[in-house]
């Protein structure tokens, strides 16, 4: 029997060399924690929607002007571009000031009259404690997605993140404490998966929301299930965009580039099979595999790097692995494929072509700089394709008739998430979530302040 885990270690995936070890925290500690979160939410629940905004707007502030601290940290940790950094942490900043301006709007009050004549008002309460597990490919993104929305719906928020970016889990807490947060309202845990599932099975944790893998998804649903909480689950994906007959074949090139590599090609959303019409075919395979090769990996602090390191040395292993094995089942790579020499989990940025069914690139999810060319004979069979598949998270649209996309986007795409003509990540305004293996349950443009709240019916059946 292993010997119990006692402390988290963080390691630069840039060069594989540990930066900082953190204790994991004594059962008692943990449960502590809880109480402590539970106590802090009895009195935040009380609080106006408006006082509510103040805080969280100030959050946004703190998020603001710790901006070059967070993305330095975020990029030691996990490897990102210190540029894309800064980008993830101005989006979170305008979260909370999203948030803040129309929470008060969404959570107000509603007014219906009953059949009989009498009174009714729908009001939003606030559940509790919301359990949070959160992955390390966007260490500020993930926790503020599902954070500030909570926090505006009255709630407490635990936080599991992943141990890989415990550094940046604890500068959060601080940011959130000296934006004026209650004490204890939003608390780290510093726990290993024994602990977490205690955590869920705590009386005083209402709701569990977790941000990972499918495999993942199962094993945190199945216990949120068996204590009867609601969860809300953001899983991994295997993104189809589609490059259409009509498609302007440069501009499609050009952002499925950039879909693909971004943040290392390690984002739940992103671009990972290319579906092309036989029409333009050919002429998007040269210019993508041409761009492709022209990626940069390196060094993530330097500015000449296109992409960083993976974050993990078992990812880069799996990653490849993925590849190989794809290869063993038809598919041929077009450019990369080859594990660097030398310190760092890096990457190179790849295509597979003749990618098909029964490959880990057509069913799976590529969670690198790994991109699946697949041909579709029309547009038809382009959907069809992209939809053939266990998730649903996103995909894309490449089309000059942009009428036509959206339309097929509406009623054909079985995604959750749709980009026409472009490439993105998230809107604050926007729902964001996905079906089937990828997940249920939404976040942002409102729909996150409402999956942990009980819409409370109170009436009075008078007609006075």
């Amino acid at each position: 029997m292993s010997e119990k885990k006692k402390e988290l270690e963080t390691i630069n995936p840039a060069t594989g060399e540990p930066i900082k070890s953190y204790p994991i925290m004594t059962n008692e500690e943990a449960e502590q924690a809880v109480r402590k979160c539970h106590e802090a939410f009895l009195d935040w629940r009380l609080k106006s929607h408006e006082e509510r905004g103040q805080i969280i707007k100030a959050i946004g502030k703190q998020l603001d002007s710790y901006k070059k601290e967070l993305s330095e940290l975020m990029t030691q940790e996990m490897g990102k571009l210190v540029s894309q950094g800064i980008q993830e942490v101005e989006l979170c900043a305008a979260i909370c000031n999203w948030t803040a301006e129309n929470g008060p709007n969404e959570l107000k009050d509603e007014k219906r009259t009953l059949p009989n004549g009498g009174k009714g008002v729908i009001t939003y309460a606030p559940m509790g404690v919301i359990y949070g597990i959160q992955p390390w490919n966007f260490p500020t993104y993930q926790v503020i997605r599902y954070a500030i929305a909570n926090l505006m719906a009255g709630n407490g928020i635990l936080l599991k993140h992943a141990e890989n970016v415990t550094g940046s889990a604890l500068l959060l807490e601080e940011i959130f404490r000296k934006a004026g947060l209650p004490e204890n309202l939003f608390t780290v845990l510093r726990i290993d998966h024994d602990q977490s599932n205690a955590i869920i099975e705590s009386k005083l944790v209402r709701g569990v929301t977790l941000t990972g893998s499918s495999a993942a998804g199962k094993i945190v649903g199945k216990k949120a299930g068996e204590e009867l909480k609601k969860a809300v689950l953001e899983l991994g994906s295997n993104d189809a965009y589609i490059v259409m007959d009509d498609a302007d074949v440069e501009l499609a090139v050009k952002t499925c580039v950039q879909g693909r590599v971004y943040n290392n090609g390690e984002t739940c959303v992103a671009a990972k099979r290319f579906v092309v019409t036989e029409k333009v075919y050919d002429k998007f395979k040269s210019g993508f595999v041409e761009a492709m090769k022209e990626i940069k990996h390196g060094d993530p602090t330097k500015e000449d790097s296109d992409i960083g390191p993976m974050a993990r040395k078992d990812l880069r292993e799996k990653l490849h692995e993925q590849v190989e094995e794809s290869v063993k089942k038809g598919a041929e790579i077009l450019c990369g494929g080859e594990l660097p020499q030398g310190k760092g989990y890096y990457y190179p940025a790849t295509v597979l072509g003749n990618v098909s069914p029964g490959q880990p690139a057509y069913d799976d999810e590529l969670f690198g700089p790994v991109a699946s060319l697949i041909k579709a004979k029309d547009n038809q069979d382009a959907l069809r394709i992209a939809n053939d598949s266990q998730f649903g998270l996103g995909g894309g649209i490449f089309s000059q008739d942009e009428k036509k996309a959206f339309e097929l986007a509406s009623k054909y795409f079985d995604t959750g998430m749709v980009f026409i003509n472009s490439f993105g990540l998230a809107q604050p305004n926007m729902p964001f979530g996905g079906v089937k293996n990828s997940g249920f349950g939404k976040e942002h443009g409102g729909f996150g302040m409402h999956e942990f709240i009980n819409a409370k019916a109170v009436m009075a059946l008078s007609q006075e």
